[in-house]
């Protein structure tokens, strides 16, 4: 019964109606009236509090004030990263013509047919598969 009344009492504390006033000191005017509740300042500040951190993350996702995050490196050091991987594909490539063009030598030696050199044709592995 004493959970029921708890329950009870905090909802009303929460939904009590309360008056903000703000007057003019010297003339004691009523400048603005606000009628509140507990209820709706705590939605109100958690509004706002998401509302602010939405901006301040979409702020820097959206603009160069990323790249002020430690770690997330510069914008040159994206573009050079870029022209290095391309590079490294490319070696992988070649390298895989020049073992096709070996082994295609190898077997001409033991009398064996030749393979095609169809450099389209050379199936590349997958790096990231490591062997059994």
């Amino acid at each position: 019964m004493s959970s029921v009344t708890g329950k009870q009492s905090r909802f009303k504390r929460l939904t009590n109606r309360y008056r903000l006033v703000i007057m003019n000191d010297h003339t004691y005017e009523e400048v603005v009236t606000f009628k509140l509740t507990r209820l709706s300042v705590y939605v109100v500040s958690c509004f706002v509090f998401v509302m602010l951190v939405g901006l301040t993350t979409a702020l820097i996702i959206f603009t160069p004030m990323k790249y002020y995050i430690p770690g997330y490196g510069s914008q040159s050091e994206r573009k050079e990263l870029a022209r290095l991987k391309l590079k490294a594909d490319e070696l992988e490539k070649q390298m895989h013509y020049r073992e096709a063009y070996w082994e295609n030598v190898k077997n001409i030696l033991q009398g064996k047919t030749a393979l095609s050199l169809d450099t389209t044709s050379i199936s590349i592995p997958d790096m990231e598969q490591t062997p059994d």
